[in-house]
């Protein structure tokens, strides 16, 4: 006798099989009385697989991730879906609403993983996403952008000691897949203790919509379910970057306070004293030369001139390969100029 797949519960809302629904999670009141959402998407499949859930706006500023979701829950791929996804395309509603990093209470919800229901308001939305949406999943993502005006090019990072979590991060498509320790407090690190594997999915600036991040992020979306059997292969064998692996990445610094005039792009490949930028002042009567501390590609670099000494402006990612990493950003430029030109329109 053919068993029929159960209803997916959150919240105590029920969502039939083959059914999609929003759930608001009530988070917290406002001054006014006024209760604070946690608005959850559910798409639940008619057959049976794994629960994913992606989830944006963990810092309230960081909206390319909000963007991806949104573009994901319109794709009809997904009327072939196999399991669930949950998506929560706002974690931190109050950072959002305020185009804010943090919470009212000027905490960082990605420090306060696993959370608790009788701590601070970070420590309880914290407890509530664990509640409601990781102990529910199976596996994760989660999209960040670059803070305080440093943009990055889109990568993974990721715990590669764990085979799960390294096949879902080659299989996502960024051109560098960073192996990065997980951190006290943090949602990656919070999920895994609960066996549910994450990967974080970095891409573009704070407080805009960064097209390429955007797309990369929908892509790796699409390729990551695929690899958990969780949509169809495609008609065709579409192109895949084979990501490059960097064992860690590290940021040069100001040498002094002034102007910071950068003379490297994302993406770019330097070796250990390459010149990076220098900062100057005003008056351009004094010039100090920012040097590469490591061989790497330069993946994340701040884009506001004015700095002080010990400012992070060059995020460099520590890459031995460099022609195996120049032929993985050459493919990766050359597919999504093309994507861009093909796509324009898509969604």
């Amino acid at each position: 006798m053919k068993r029929h797949k159960q209803p997916f519960v959150i919240a105590n809302t029920s969502i039939p099989p083959g059914q999609r629904r929003t759930v608001d999670i009530v988070v917290a009141k406002l001054y006014t009385r006024s209760d604070m959402y946690m608005n959850a998407h559910v798409v639940h499949g008619k057959s049976e697989g794994p629960v994913l859930f992606l989830s944006a706006a963990v810092h309230g500023d960081e909206i390319n991730g909000v963007e991806i979701i949104r573009r994901v829950l319109g794709l009809k791929l997904l009327n072939s879906l196999r399991g669930t996804l949950i998506a929560v395309p706002v974690v931190n509603a109050f950072g959002f609403i305020n185009a804010s990093r943090y919470l009212p209470d000027r905490r960082d919800l990605n420090r306060f993983f696993p959370g608790s229901h009788k701590g601070s308001l970070t420590s309880r939305l914290a407890a509530i996403f664990m509640d409601e949406i990781v102990t529910r999943s199976h596996y994760g993502i989660d999209f960040h952008s670059g803070s305080n005006s440093r943009n990055n090019l889109p990568q993974i990072r990721a715990y590669l000691r764990d085979p799960a979590i390294r096949g879902m991060a080659k299989a996502f498509g960024t051109p560098v897949i960073i192996d990065a320790a997980l951190r006290d407090g943090s949602l990656r690190q919070a999920a895994l203790q609960k066996n549910v594997p994450v990967l974080l999915y970095e891409g573009g600036e704070a407080m805009r919509f960064d097209e390429v991040p955007i797309r990369v992020g929908v892509r790796g979306v699409i390729a990551t379910m695929r690899h958990l059997n969780m949509l169809p292969a495609g008609k065709r064998s579409s192109k895949c970057i084979s990501p490059i692996q960097a064992s860690h990445s590290t940021w040069a610094r100001a040498g002094g306070s002034g102007i910071f005039l950068p003379k490297v792009r994302l993406g770019e490949m330097v070796r250990r004293g390459d010149t990076l930028g220098r900062v100057t002042d005003p008056f351009n009567e004094n010039t100090i030369t920012t040097i590469s501390p490591v061989t790497g590609m330069v993946i994340g670099q701040l884009e506001s001139p004015p700095v002080h000494t010990g400012d992070a402006v060059i995020h460099i990612a520590a890459i031995e390969d460099m022609d195996a990493a120049e032929g993985v950003m050459d493919s990766f430029q050359r597919e999504y100029e093309m994507d861009q030109l093909l796509t324009e329109n898509i969604f």
